[in-house]
């Protein structure tokens, strides 16, 4: 099965990222390891939420994208490789097509080594190393991109989860060909 996006890492930045993928008619794949730090999170500064406990925002946001339709694989992903103008996830005895990777892996740029990404230090505080990025969000690799901390950006829920919408909407108009516009408008109650 062919996927056009790939999402590795379903915290805020992942998940947000889903959520636009997904409600795109894309086809998404979002996966997760349940290793995100927001799990250790109490966030009382989220624009729109009063207050909510990590675990709670992160099941939320992969329901969202759920809901609209992403897949969402909980095994580790091992591998991430080439395969022609595609990419191939190994995820324990499984594997995923897809034209194009996000990786959202929070702390972690292992994959991203092994992928052969730029990696850069980091700047924000206890943050060690980055997937080097552009304004986009795209690496040194055709069709691979990054967001939220893993790509340099504050670890602040609010902040990863935008940063994972931009660069979903980027993707997004990458594949359509033209820039996307995601915006629903109420509907009249008459």
């Amino acid at each position: 099965m062919m996927y056009d996006i790939a999402i590795i890492g379903a915290g805020p930045a992942g998940s947000s990222a889903a959520i636009f993928a997904a409600k795109a008619g894309k086809k998404t794949l979002l996966t997760d390891t349940g290793k995100s730090i927001t799990k250790k999170a109490w966030v009382k500064n989220h624009y729109g939420i009063k207050e909510i406990e990590g675990p709670d925002l992160l099941e939320t946001g992969m329901q969202q994208a759920k809901a609209l339709g992403a897949e969402l694989k909980t095994e580790e992903v091992t591998k991430i490789e080439s395969k022609g103008r595609h990419y191939l996830v190994h995820m324990g005895q499984h594997q995923y097509e897809a034209e194009h990777i996000l990786l959202a892996t929070g702390l972690s740029v292992d994959l991203a080594e092994d992928m052969g990404l730029k990696i850069v230090d980091g700047q924000e505080p206890r943050i060690a190393r980055n997937i080097k990025v552009d304004h986009e969000g795209k690496t040194n690799k055709k069709n691979v991109w990054a967001a939220g901390t893993v790509a340099g950006e504050s670890v602040h829920t609010i902040i990863t989860s935008g940063h994972g919408a931009k660069v979903a909407i980027n993707i997004i108009s990458e594949l359509n060909g033209q820039r996307y516009v995601d915006h629903d408008i109420i509907q009249s109650k008459d």
